[in-house]
């Protein structure tokens, strides 16, 4: 049986799986590498005047991590630039803010080189390789270029856009030929999978068979879906530790009897924090008697800082929240609690369980796993309500939330009104039915899944070795 090797822009195994500030994802991936004494390799953090490729070994609670430095801007262009201005925001149906530049393309079909050949020392002739998002699409039509014959697969976190919003991309045609190059392409959903198939042969004049093989461009992939999820074991234990039950406590307190409902998201556009905003300024005005009686808390972690789009973001954010206070808050009551700090995966479990309402309305997302984290984190006995998008991955198995449309403000305040009065008895049903899909489809799960199938996907026929 041959190792996995990871591959993932950045590399973050836990140096601490006790901390509950590590994600759940890098604890699912490392606990993989050390079953199959797999190494996880990708960029180190670190950029450099100029790229030599040297490696950087170590290990790290059991798992062994191969990391190279960038070049300043090389990173900028593959990352700030060609993922996170060009794909990002397409993928997630915004081309209104989608970038194409040229210099970006080439700094990204550069780094996914550099990628590949940094790599190809470290591949042994059995050893399978699991490439992790949007950033190394490229990364198999590389290695396949080096002679790498191994068992490849990519994993899409984000969604796959609807074909004729794909083909808007400049050259699109080239980064869904280096993803056939790949032997495995997993999806979040069905729904993206289907969009994946759909430009197969609307667009690349391929085919697709019954189980999802698709052929294009000369060359074969198998596709599967393969949900992500959460350690719900482990979120349900942070739920009830020591600081989960501090910050429950506290939240608590400074509520005063009023109503929680909370929002935890990265700040970005494809989050919907400004539609929400909107939809709570809504349900204010429409319903007096509401007011004073609860309160919004969002958390929004600032990320990509330097893009242009997540600073007009969070300027807006700032000018409906503050206009929201203005209009309706008294001397002893703000009715939105607008906060731009991370916090701590436990302190999160304490909010979680703490609310009325979790509110995860993105406009697109491919999963959200906040909203299962969400689910674990209830008491049993007097569970919150969530109130999920229709257009987060989340929505196809957490059914028994109540599913709104992010971009109706009247949609998602009726929700939370209907949320509010929810009957104790409906609200332990709901839960059940969600709790078991998140315990079930959890993160081992998905990792098992993928793994498994990529091992039993073929070598491909014109690099096999005899």
């Amino acid at each position: 049986m041959g190792r996995l090797i990871v591959v993932s822009n950045r590399v973050n195994p836990p140096h601490d799986p006790s901390v509950a500030t590590a994600g759940g994802l890098a604890m699912a991936l490392a606990a993989a590498l050390r079953e199959y004494s797999g190494v996880w390799f990708g960029w180190s953090g670190r950029t450099v005047d100029d790229y030599t490729g040297q490696l950087s070994i170590s290990k790290v609670n059991g798992v062994t991590v191969a990391t190279v430095d960038l070049e300043a801007q090389e990173h900028h262009e593959y990352y700030n630039g060609y993922a996170n201005r060009t794909l990002w925001p397409l993928f997630h149906y915004r081309p209104d803010l989608t970038a194409y530049e040229r210099s970006f393309d080439a700094g990204y079909a550069r780094v996914n080189r550099r990628f590949a050949e940094a790599l190809r020392p470290l591949i042994e002739a059995e050893d399978f390789i699991w490439v992790q998002d949007y950033h190394l699409a490229h990364l198999a039509r590389e290695l396949r270029g080096l002679d790498v014959a191994n068992r490849l697969g990519f994993f899409l976190h984000i969604p796959w856009p609807a074909r004729r919003l794909l083909v808007t991309l400049p050259r699109h045609a080239e980064l869904v030929s280096a993803l056939l190059d790949y032997d495995l392409i997993g999806f979040q959903t069905e729904d993206s999978r289907h969009a994946f198939l759909d430009y197969i042969t609307g667009a690349a004049d391929g085919s697709v068979t019954p189980d999802g093989e698709v052929s294009a461009f000369g060359k074969s992939a198998r596709t599967g879906v393969f949900p992500i999820g959460i350690d719900a074991a482990e979120f349900e234990t942070a739920a009830v530790s020591e600081t989960a039950l501090a910050a429950h406590e506290r939240i608590v307190a400074s509520a005063v009897g009023r109503r929680l409902l909370l929002g935890v998201d990265r700040l970005d556009y494809s989050k919907g924090l400004e539609e929400r905003f909107l939809a709570y300024e809504q349900l204010l005005a429409d319903h007096p008697d509401l007011r004073e009686r609860l309160f919004l808390l969002q958390i929004a972690t600032l990320s990509r800082e330097n893009v242009d789009a997540y600073q007009d973001l969070r300027a807006r954010l700032d000018t409906v929240s503050g206009r929201i206070n203005g209009a309706y808050a008294t001397v002893d009551w703000v009715p939105l609690r607008y906060v731009n700090r991370a916090y701590r995966r436990d302190e999160l479990a304490g909010l979680y369980r703490a609310a009325d309402i979790g509110l995860v309305t993105p406009l697109r997302d491919g999963m959200n796993l906040v909203a299962k984290e969400f689910v674990a984190a209830q008491d049993p006995d007097d569970p919150g309500v969530l109130i999920l998008s229709e257009f987060a991955g989340a929505a196809e198995q957490l059914s028994a939330a109540l599913v709104v449309n992010p971009f109706s403000r009247e949609d998602v305040a009726e929700a939370i009104r209907r949320g509010l009065s929810m009957p104790l008895a409906e609200r332990r049903s709901r839960w059940r039915e969600m709790i078991d899909n998140v315990r079930r489809e959890d993160v081992a799960a998905w990792r098992d899944g993928f793994v498994e199938a990529l091992r039993g996907s073929p070598p491909p026929p014109a690099l096999a070795v005899a």
